[in-house]
């Protein structure tokens, strides 16, 4: 790692998650200057956390990533972990949708937003005869005029699908991704595809054609695109700090407070540290969008003003562990959606010991419960027992279970996931402008371009790039 003398003025990086791992890396990658990690909850990782109990294996947020991208899948190369990744079971490679009390798959071929095999919404029991022949009808949707500027999620599906098909398939789908309010949820961020798809072909059922889904077996998400690591998620970034700690990155247990420019550079101050902060060479900033706003608000009005009206969502995860014997449901899927007209407790149930092996012992199932979202907050803030219960509850209605679980374990994720509400792609381009008036400040995360796990990679490296060329 650094050549230049250790008195140098360091690259601080705040945020010790997966974007602030990443970006240290890349700074390891191309700049001389010493490195620092400040980290206010003293471990590396942020929400990726995987538990282990005896037997179990339960990813406390994100349990796996998309593999067609490149950001996730090179960096575990890099990383020498490429033999531990494992694929979504090909039994789990389809989603279910609660409805009128059943389980139903989601019609084959059907990508989100997208209907990709004609026939399977022709003969789906998820939609009446009226919602069918609505869907069929998509191809004749004329495209909106793209002068009109961004549109939620919820105005595209029921323009190019009908409100029925909305409720009952785009939405479940899109609140156990998102965990959103799709009347706010904007397409431009979060489903250019599908929006470029519109423009160029002129409608989403010829889009599909185009890139040769029909008749393709997956439904719901891409299940057989999605990829694991056999000792859990974590790995991915103990390894990541491993990496960066062994090429001489420095950790640091402090809570930022500011961001204050110092001539050619800048200062970091802590809670506990020195009243005139530590120079920095270089600052990027890679935690939620709330806290990046109070860190620049002294630096950057502007840019803290946008930081502060990116909004955030919280949910609660549940994971529950069974006896198979207790569950009723044959669990032929990665997991069950609930449409939110259904008024269940839940927003998904995934069969996590389906989706991937080595998650339960022997005889055993582990299925983890998604409560809360943006549409609703309360619930993800019950106390332990009744979220327990709620959990609990969803679980033996929905899947007949029949037993106690053998395992609970909770995960609160209040406001951590970032709203692309529509306008988003604008504010991240303003913030992107501001930026530029701040040689050597970058930030990172997943509050502007993607919450996925390569996307928050990709963020992190951009980052670290970023400011390493800019104080040279």
């Amino acid at each position: 790692m650094p050549s230049s003398p250790q008195t140098a003025a360091p690259v601080i990086v705040i945020g010790g998650g997966l974007a602030g791992l990443a970006a240290a890396e890349a700074l390891v990658e191309r700049s001389r200057d010493p490195v620092v990690v400040i980290e206010a909850s003293g471990r590396p990782g942020g929400v990726i956390q995987s538990v282990r109990r005896p037997g179990w294996l339960v990813e406390r947020a994100a349990d796996c990533f998309l593999a067609v991208r490149p950001e996730a899948i090179d960096l575990v190369g890099r990383l020498g972990l490429a033999d531990r990744l494992v694929p979504v079971e090909p039994a789990a490679r389809r989603a279910l949708i609660l409805w009128e009390g059943r389980t139903v798959p989601v019609p084959r071929g059907f990508r989100l937003l997208a209907p990709g095999d004609l026939e399977a919404i022709r003969t789906t029991a998820l939609l009446s005869a009226a919602g069918r022949e609505r869907v069929l009808a998509e191809a004749t949707v004329p495209p909106r005029d793209r002068a009109a500027g961004d549109e939620s999620l919820e105005s595209f599906a029921i323009r190019r699908l009908g409100r029925e098909a909305f409720e009952r398939l785009v939405q479940p789908l899109v609140a156990g991704i998102w965990t959103a309010d799709p009347a706010r949820l904007s397409m431009a961020a979060a489903c250019p595809e599908f929006l470029q798809m519109e423009r160029e072909h002129g409608s989403l059922t010829a889009g599909e054609r185009a890139r040769g889904a029909v008749g393709h077996q997956a439904s719901g998400a891409r299940y057989g695109q999605f990829v694991a690591l056999a000792d859990g998620m974590e790995t991915l970034t103990s390894a990541l700090w491993r990496r960066v700690s062994e090429a001489g990155v420095t950790w640091r247990h402090a809570t930022a407070v500011a961001v204050t420019r110092d001539g050619p550079g800048y200062r970091v101050h802590t809670a506990a540290g020195p009243a005139a902060g530590e120079a920095a060479a270089a600052v990027v900033v890679a935690c939620p969008a709330p806290a990046a706003a109070r860190l620049l608000g002294g630096l950057s009005p502007p840019i803290a003003d946008e930081l502060a009206a990116i909004e955030y969502a919280g949910s609660a995860v549940v994971c529950l562990g069974f006896d198979r014997s207790a569950v009723g449901h044959p669990l032929d899927a990665a997991g069950v959606v609930v449409p939110r007209v259904a008024g269940r407790g839940c927003l998904a149930i995934s069969f996590a010991s389906e989706k991937f092996p080595g998650r339960a012992p022997a005889g055993g199932v582990l299925l983890r419960v998604f409560i809360g979202g943006a549409l609703d907050p309360e619930s993800a803030a019950l106390p332990d027992g009744q979220l327990v219960e709620r959990a609990v509850t969803e679980a033996r209605e929905i899947l007949s279970t029949t037993a106690s679980p053998r395992l609970v374990e909770i995960a609160r994720w209040q406001g951590a996931m970032p709203q692309y509400h529509v306008g988003h792609v604008e504010r991240v381009a303003r913030i992107r402008g501001h930026l530029a008036d701040h040689p050597g400040l970058a930030l990172a995360g997943a509050a502007y371009e993607g919450v996925g796990i390569p996307q928050v990679i990709a963020s992190g490296r951009a980052a670290g790039f970023s400011v390493a060329g800019a104080h040279g």
